[in-house]
């Protein structure tokens, strides 16, 4: 299986700066993950786009893209759960 790259946008890279420290090793590796599984267990494809799908990290929300044919995983959005469909 290949691997998938994973990028992040502008406003997920400020984000992610700004997520609480104890929260940063869980949803990194979260991320990470993603690599070699776009779609894991507990992913949820969003409606309204056709690659759009986020996985819950605790509190957490990750929202990102998903580019099989050229194997990307675009990060859109990493933010608390109250404001991650805004």
């Amino acid at each position: 299986m290949d691997c998938f790259q994973v990028e992040f946008s502008k406003r997920a890279q400020k984000e992610f700066r700004k997520i609480d420290t104890r929260y940063i090793p869980k949803i990194y590796a979260s991320i990470e993950n993603l690599q070699t599984d776009p779609r894991p267990i507990g992913c949820k494809k969003l409606s309204g786009s056709e690659y759009t799908y986020r996985i819950r990290i605790g509190d957490y929300r990750v929202i990102y893209e998903i580019e099989d044919g050229q194997l990307i995983v675009l990060i859109v959005k990493i933010r608390h759960r109250q404001s991650a469909y805004d």
